[in-house]
């Protein structure tokens, strides 16, 4: 069986070069064991890293002479419906024969809506790879921490559609028992879906394979590595870090401020791998200030990372690189009751949300912000230098200023879970003549609350946290502002897709709840589930209507991000979303560019990439406000640092 290897970490912290680089380099140094390297994030970046065109199927790349490298960019969309479309007729004679509901019904869910559908096209694809036998290797890059997690607990998810199956096909084997005494066979293909689902938690837990996370030198992404290495060790089927790298690091100090303080950190942040991480071996990625692009280049990123080669240096800067105009302008005020933030992982979403809240309250000292997060993979917690718990309180000692990181997973298994106890309630009865059907629904009822769509539990805490904005508390003069600090891109917009998801959801287990209406307890669970319907229409309607909600984008001006906000912003247009100001954070502005700094060559070549970025986003948005964050030395965290961070913002002219 081929051996795993997974790449793990907050969002942003280099896992797609070094996971490449970790695939290029063992490719070849051992060219006749193949190697595939596979991304199962949403918003994909292998392209951007090897500079071409992958398109949704494995594509080898030559690296050296008798030596290649299979790329593949898993299209979630496409992989899934390759699966489901091969039993699709086997699938719907099952709910149909099994169910009240039709092919008609069935259909929508299927294609769009089952549990993390992201997720389970990289565990089809994983499984494919693992069953065709043709690499030594399968390396992944997988999508940012929070989302991983699932990735890993998909297995699980999988098994409970597959109960849903065997609920449904089982009916008519329960009446025949119980009329006739006939026995029905099982449907084979349920098996053979639980022996894939078990092959790859096979290979999950095979001595070769690993887990690789990735950090930086910052303490945001220190302390998210320990939370999430925790979190895999302590789940029902534990998984553990063997490897782990510090990336973006520099080993020598020198004259500039900058270079000086990641040194510092890169030192403090060996120290805490020692101490957190002790007897797992970490491996160091040096920064030179440019990123590293194409097949040669990662060949050398690979070697210097996991080998020691020392590191030459990478791309260099672009020569056409000249001077962007920028004009110093107040940080703006919110313009809509709810502001949400998203981008590509490690881009500072967290710190511009927090940033906008203070600014907000200086503005509005009379009116309330609250600020919450709906990544699984929280920060406001490091941003505030504080507890964040998961319901809304004050924060910077600001009785106005709320913040909140909502354990989205929990808000829904408690409302799963309290709707189950009302279902088994209003069915209660056994199996025995008529009651027969009655137990069946109670079951297909409970099996698709299990079978979760993905997303409906991060919507639930948005409507927890909506709430906020129609507490009749609040006087009408005083409107309470909502800044919603969202997970990274790919899995940020399957959150704005979702609410048509759970309609069609929704809409099934309302269908099986109408034949028992005069049920007071069937009642009861029918308006709560309707009521839920009615809310995701309220949020599909507030998302597309640009006065009442805007989604503002955060970037670095970096190759890698640029691309994809590229890609964000045409599907933020192509949903129907309105965008504020494009916001272009850990920016090195001229004025920084003097006495050391000028002699930094670091710092000078990643300046010149920046100044390439701006001049391409002046000439993409002429018309949009773009806003520009110079870069700090230091970490944002605590009242001061984010008083001081807001004092200063330029725009492009």
């Amino acid at each position: 069986m081929p051996s795993l290897t997974f790449f793990v970490g907050k969002g942003g912290v280099g896992k797609t070069t070094v996971s490449a680089a970790y695939a290029v380099w063992r490719a070849a140094g051992h060219p006749q064991r193949p190697v595939l390297l596979m991304s199962t994030d949403p918003a994909h970046s292998l392209a951007d890293v090897f500079q071409l065109r992958l398109g949704s199927r494995p594509r080898p790349i030559p690296i050296a002479r008798s030596a290649a490298v299979t790329v593949w960019q898993v299209d979630a969309g496409r992989q899934f419906r390759k699966f489901i479309d091969k039993y699709r007729d086997t699938i719907f004679s099952l709910l149909e024969s099994g169910t009240i509901f039709t092919r008609r019904e069935i259909e929508p869910l299927l294609d769009t809506a089952l549990p993390g559908m992201a997720e389970m096209a990289a565990l089809l694809a994983i499984h494919e790879m693992l069953a065709g036998g043709s690499f030594d290797q399968i390396v992944v890059d997988t999508a940012p921490i929070g989302h991983t997690l699932r990735l890993f607990e998909m297995p699980a998810y999988f098994a409970r559609f597959l109960d849903l199956l065997d609920i449904a096909g089982s009916r008519d084997q329960v009446l025949a028992q119980h009329f006739g005494g006939a026995s029905m066979a099982k449907n084979p293909f349920i098996a053979e879906w639980r022996a894939m689902v078990g092959a790859v938690q096979e290979a999950l837990h095979q001595p070769e394979s690993r887990i690789v996370m990735v950090t930086t030198p910052e303490s945001f992404a220190l302390n998210e590595s320990l939370r999430t290495a925790q979190a895999m060790a302590n789940s029902p089927d534990p998984l553990h870090v063997t490897d782990l790298v510090i990336n973006r690091a520099l080993r020598r100090e020198s004259q500039c401020p900058f270079c000086k303080q990641q040194a510092r950190r890169t030192r403090a942040a060996r120290q805490f791998v020692k101490r957190y991480f002790p007897r797992i071996p970490f491996h160091v990625g040096e920064d030179h200030g440019a990123p590293v692009l194409g097949a040669a280049q990662l060949k050398q990123f690979g070697a210097h990372v996991f080998a020691g080669k020392p590191l030459p240096v990478q791309s260099r800067p672009p020569a056409t690189a000249r001077e962007v105009k920028l004009a110093p302008v107040p940080w703006p005020p919110l313009k809509t009751r709810v502001t949400w933030t998203t981008g590509k992982g490690g881009v500072g979403k967290t710190t511009i949300s927090a940033a906008l809240a203070v600014n907000q309250r200086r503005l509005r000292s009379s009116h309330p912000v609250t600020i919450c997060s709906t990544d699984p993979a929280p920060s406001l917690a490091d941003v505030f230098q504080q507890d964040v718990g998961d319901r809304p309180l004050p924060v910077l000692g600001d009785s106005k200023l709320l913040a909140a990181e909502i354990d989205a997973a929990a808000e829904f298994r408690l409302w799963a879970d309290e709707m189950k106890l009302k279902i088994n309630d209003a069915f209660r009865g056994d199996v025995r003549g008529l009651h027969v059907d009655l137990s069946f629904e109670r079951r297909i009822l409970t099996a698709l609350l299990d079978m979760v769509p993905p997303g409906v539990d991060e919507i639930t805490a948005i409507f927890r946290i909506l709430d906020l904005l129609g507490d009749e508390k609040l006087p009408r003069a005083q409107p309470h502002w909502l800044i919603i600090d969202m997970a990274p891109t790919g899995h940020a917009l399957e959150l704005l897709r979702m609410p048509d998801r759970i309609l069609l959801w929704s809409r099934l287990l309302l269908k099986t709840l109408a034949p028992h209406r005069r049920m007071a307890l069937a009642r009861e669970v029918a308006v709560q589930i309707a009521t839920l319907s009615h809310r995701v229409r309220e949020l599909s309607g507030m998302l597309k209507d640009g006065r009442s909600s805007q989604v503002v984008p955060v970037m670095l001006a970096e190759p890698l991000p640029d691309r994809e906000t590229i890609r964000l912003l045409s599907s933020l247009d192509d949903l129907g979303v309105s965008t504020a100001e494009l916001f272009v954070n850990r920016v090195l502005l001229a004025q920084d560019q003097t006495g050391n700094v000028e002699r930094c060559r670091r710092c000078h070549n990643a300046r010149q990439w920046q100044l390439t970025t701006l001049a391409a986003l002046r000439r993409r948005h002429r018309g949009k406000k773009i806003c520009v964050v110079r870069n700090r030395a230091r970490e944002i965290g605590g009242a001061s640092a984010l008083k001081s961070f807001i004092g200063e913002l330029w725009q492009i002219l």
